[in-house]
């Protein structure tokens, strides 16, 4: 079983190679993305199946050096989970790609750029997710984000050569950071494996724990975008094209929130900064969502939501018991999927109205009433209304915050709830003024004037676009991705009864010799 785990990184690195020779050949390359992403999928599913059932995580040492001088890839239940619901999403998101490459041509994703360039990209998350050494994890970084560069820029237009700019030089500053934390651990403890880590941490001075702990909390908290690090990300996302937007808001983000949990729980348990990480939970929750409800243009109040939830993760990080810690995983797996379908569903109205701006879209519900479901099932989800999967990540949250029963815990509780009724507030007006607003609504008529004036002075309320056809490619991902955010409502006792036994189990570092064993058994 441990002969699987290579195959998580090196199928999507085999596959772009295969992509770039077939540059000028559409349907081949459309062909191996999928069938790369699907193979991923699968093997990933087998995997988290082995693991779950045996309790026991897999471990391979690639090229079979001794731990630590070779490159450990490390599967557990977190690691597989992640990559199953990764590479879901990243193949209902190429799906949606093909679909509007198909229909314009291929000028928003120019595919001899795109296909290679989307599978590093994965790649590179899933190579993250299974690192079992800190700079594995960096190089893991590396690599997607070398592909998010180009994704990012996509179509070469001023816009998104700005905020691309931007987004470069945002993530080669974290880059530094964590390399030089990096080799600052290595210098101090001589290995950067992560169970040798949990080891030997302990002997060092608490001070310089401390400052080798802030150093990694600073660069991970650049790339999860927690407040007051965030600044680039509202800018930066929505001006990709759609698909790219939808994979980086599901996804970047919570690798950086992955790294901090390995982090927190592995190698730091006993050098907390919980108290600071509450405070700035709670300032990315309610200064991230008090920016979605100041703009009227819909991926930008995507993008300031995606900056408050990341607060509740955070959030349940810093809390620090088994019980907030599955709840974390569990919210995690909910924002990933719901975030990336609201993205889809505006790119889809984009493309139907000609605009992502509330104050110019109106008239979609008689027009297109099928989109304005697959809008409003994930944004009420994200809104953390019952039954759905975003109430039951909350409710673990502050359940598990309210046992731990400190006065920090109660503001932070409070503020998540008040962070929930303003996201659902921002949404459902969103939803409110496009769909529901017929076409012959005049600006000047006063009941409009009076719920809207108020984002006139918006950034990007302006923007207008050549309105055009929804491919039925694209509609079929964007409600696949809608099934499944019904799924983690419909499965939530499986799926919480997974990620609460990988909360348990985060608190209590791998050993070395644990380790050791299984690289061991594996060869």
């Amino acid at each position: 079983m441990s002969a699987l785990v290579p195959l998580l990184v090196t199928l999507p690195l085999l596959g772009a190679a295969v992509a770039l020779i077939f540059g000028r050949r559409r349907r081949v390359q459309v062909g191996v993305s999928i069938a790369t992403l699907t193979l991923v999928a699968v093997v990933a599913a087998i995997l988290l199946y082995a693991v779950d059932a045996s309790g026991v995580p897999l471990a391979v040492s690639v090229g079979g050096w001794p731990i630590p001088f070779g490159i450990v890839l490390y599967v557990d239940r977190l690691a597989a989970l992640l990559v199953v619901v990764s590479s879901i999403v990243l193949l209902a998101v190429l799906i949606f790609s093909v679909g509007q490459g198909a229909a314009d041509g291929d000028d928003e994703t120019p595919v001899s750029i795109f296909h290679p360039s989307y599978l590093i990209l994965a790649a590179g998350i899933f190579n993250a997710f299974i690192a079992g050494d800190l700079f594995n994890l960096y190089v893991g970084f590396e690599i997607l984000l070398v592909a998010s560069y180009v994704l990012i820029t996509l179509g070469s237009t001023e816009s998104r050569i700005r905020t691309g700019v931007v987004y470069i030089v945002v993530s080669l500053v974290s880059s530094i950071l964590f390399l030089a934390a990096i080799a600052a651990i290595y210098g101090a403890l001589g290995t950067v494996n992560m169970a040798q880590l949990a080891d030997r941490m302990g002997e060092l001075p608490d001070e310089v724990q401390l400052v080798l702990h802030l150093m990694l909390l600073l660069a991970f908290s650049i790339k999860a975008a927690v407040f007051p690090l965030s600044f680039w990300l509202p800018d930066s996302y929505p001006t990709a094209p759609a698909p790219v937007t939808a994979v980086f808001a599901g996804l970047l983000t919570k690798v950086g929130v992955y790294a901090m949990i390995r982090t927190e729980t592995q190698i730091f348990r006993e050098n907390d900064v919980n108290t600071l990480l509450l405070i700035v939970a709670l300032a990315t929750m309610v200064v991230g969502i008090l920016g979605a409800v100041a703009q009227a243009e819909l991926k930008r109040i995507l993008s300031f939501t995606l900056v408050s939830h990341i607060g509740y993760m955070v959030f349940g990080l810093a809390v620090g018991t088994a019980e907030a810690l599955g709840a974390t995983i569990y919210y995690m797996v909910h924002h990933i999927v719901v975030q990336t379908t609201l993205f889809l569903a505006v790119g889809l109205i984009e493309r139907r109205a000609g605009s992502t701006s509330i104050l110019k879209v109106k008239g979609l519900m008689r027009a297109a009433p099928f989109l304005a479901v697959l809008y409003f099932i994930p944004a009420i989800n994200l809104g953390g209304l019952p039954p759905f999967s975003g109430f039951i990540g909350k409710y673990a949250l502050f359940a598990a915050a309210a046992a731990v029963g400190t006065p920090l815990m109660y503001v932070l509780m409070v503020g998540g709830i008040v962070t929930s009724l303003l996201t659902l507030y921002a949404l459902m007006r969103a939803w409110n003024l496009s769909f529901w607003r017929e076409d012959e609504d005049q600006a000047d008529e006063p009941g409009v004037v009076d719920r809207i004036a108020y984002l006139d002075a918006a950034p990007a309320s302006g923007i207008q676009t050549e309105r055009r056809v929804i491919p039925r490619v694209m509609t079929a991902a964007t409600a696949g991705m809608v099934v499944v955010t019904l799924a983690l409502t419909i499965f939530a006792g499986p799926l919480y009864r997974l990620c609460a036994s990988i909360g348990e189990a985060l608190p209590y570092p791998v050993s070395l010799t644990h380790l050791q064993e299984e690289v061991d058994d594996a060869n």
